[in-house]
């Protein structure tokens, strides 16, 4: 388990790393009333870019820290259809998220 912990906080800082390469990280947070949104992925206060540097990630990596890595994880869709727009160039950052939900689900959805 802590080997799968390891790997996961490696993929969480690559993704953060493509997300910087890619403009998607903000250096402002957004306000604690955004962050403190109920709907899923925040989609009522925030991108979903925001929702995966304020939100997704933090979380994740307190709950890895604590031993306790979820086993049901599904962001990879979501990450396709929010970032579209951008066309192929995220396909690096789509992947790593694809990798991220394969780690912690044993699910691949990105093929």
């Amino acid at each position: 388990m802590a080997d799968i912990n390891q790997r996961a906080l490696a993929l969480m800082g690559q993704i953060e790393m493509e997300m910087r390469l890619h403009r998607l990280w903000a250096d402002t947070a957004p306000s604690d009333q955004a962050l403190a949104s109920v709907e899923p992925f925040a989609v009522d206060t925030l991108s979903f870019e925001q929702w995966v540097q304020f939100i997704y990630l933090p979380k994740l990596k307190v709950m890895l820290t604590l031993g306790q890595a979820p086993s049901n994880v599904c962001v990879c869709p979501m990450a396709e259809e929010s970032w579209r727009h951008h066309g192929e160039r995220l396909n690096p950052l789509l992947d790593l998220v694809a990798d991220l939900d394969e780690l912690l689900s044993g699910k691949r959805v990105r093929e």
